[in-house]
């Protein structure tokens, strides 16, 4: 089970795991042993999660979403096999918490009567200031 927060939780079922040789530094521990996890979650799968939550996930995973609905982190950033895989549920979870919150809307608002006058008045301005910059005339001429 991964607890996401006090009103979801995943189930074994959608997660699975599989141990890699990770590359990188590490001697010849890294030739021998399997402590990069690929953790994979059955993501459009999962009876936990609602649509909408669904469609922002996709959206967060990008390329970690594959075709068929799951998302797969992989992890090897210690030698450890146990840390990595605490790593790569922590960053799950982190990700589904995301997904949770509702993006706020915006809503669209007119700029003040006041702002636009003043905008204009300052382009009039501007306008003038780019228009005595011409070529002075000679008065002997």
């Amino acid at each position: 089970m991964l607890r996401i927060n006090d009103h979801l939780t995943i189930a074994d079922w959608e997660l699975s795991e599989q141990f890699i040789r990770a590359s990188g530094p590490g001697g010849q521990n890294v030739n021998k042993v399997s402590t990069a996890v690929e953790l994979r979650f059955e993501a459009e799968r999962s009876p936990h999660l609602p649509a909408p939550v669904k469609a922002r996930l996709k959206r967060l995973a990008g390329r970690r979403w594959t075709l068929e609905g799951a998302i797969v982190l992989q992890v090897d950033e210690t030698r450890s096999q146990a840390r990595n895989r605490e790593i790569a549920r922590e960053r799950m979870a982190d990700l589904i918490r995301q997904a949770l919150v509702v993006p706020k809307r915006r809503i669209a608002t007119k700029p003040t009567l006041g702002s636009q006058r003043r905008r204009l008045a300052a382009k009039a301005v501007r306008g003038t200031v780019k228009s005595l910059r011409g070529r002075v005339e000679d008065a002997d001429d």
